[in-house]
């Protein structure tokens, strides 16, 4: 049998199509792509489709991309993909502001491939480690309940029990 190796989901949110082209010639080797240029269109796709990460555009008509990642971090299912801003904008108050509005991180226009590259490996890398401490974490919890449930059990048993001595 041959194993498949399942590639990261990762959304792409760009007006400019040229950007979503130079995003495709760099990503498309080692990861899955969904790319958007439109932000509403790509919305309803992350809501029905969470993806692992999201590059997203700032400077986008109808929704900026700030609007963008304040209703992607709304919801439950996608509170901890990372997103990632692509920007030509370059001052302290709008990277501030994104991530005050829950981005992960900021690529600035004109990207440099490897740039783009080791970002998207670095918080694909976090992202699946936070979600194998989460999937851990809740398995540690249901073994302590039931461990629990067991040592109360054992507890009735032997000082509850009717041959306890007392």
């Amino acid at each position: 049998m041959v194993e498949t190796k399942k590639h990261p989901k990762i959304l792409v949110v760009d007006d400019a199509p040229e950007n979503l082209m130079v995003m495709e010639s760099i990503l498309s080797k080692d990861y899955s792509l969904k790319l958007f240029n439109d932000s509403s269109e790509a919305l309803e796709y992350a809501f029905a489709n969470p993806p692992d990460l999201i590059l997203l555009d700032v400077m986008m008509p109808k929704i900026d991309g700030y609007e963008i990642c304040r209703r992607l971090k709304a919801n439950p299912k996608l509170s901890d993909v990372p997103i990632i801003f692509i920007t030509s904008k370059t001052d302290i108050e709008d990277e501030e502001r994104g991530f005050s509005v829950g981005a992960s991180d900021f690529i600035h226009k004109p990207i440099s491939a490897p740039i783009v590259t080791a970002r998207v490996k670095t918080h694909i890398k976090i992202k699946f480690m936070l979600d194998y401490l989460k999937f851990e974490n809740t398995h540690l919890q249901e073994n302590a309940v039931h461990t629990s449930s067991e040592l109360a059990t054992l507890k009735e048993f032997v000082w509850g029990g009717p041959f306890a001595r007392r």
